[in-house]
């Protein structure tokens, strides 16, 4: 069970880097990353809630 929770984990997070872009981040300071964190979790929460529903395909994402 935990392989499952860390892979669910690590999904967020190689989300985050690829479409959240915080890959290279263009911010600087620790206020404004961590703004960037929360704003990205909270976008993919969403699409992860949308499309558990069935409301969101993501397939044009």
């Amino acid at each position: 069970t935990s392989l499952k929770i860390r892979k669910r984990i690590e999904e967020g997070f190689g989300w985050l880097k690829t479409v959240g872009g915080l890959r290279k981040t263009k911010l600087i300071g620790r206020a404004k990353l961590s703004a960037q964190l929360l704003l990205g979790f909270s976008v993919y929460n969403l699409i992860r809630l949308g499309s558990l529903s069935g409301w969101w395909r993501g397939a044009h994402v």
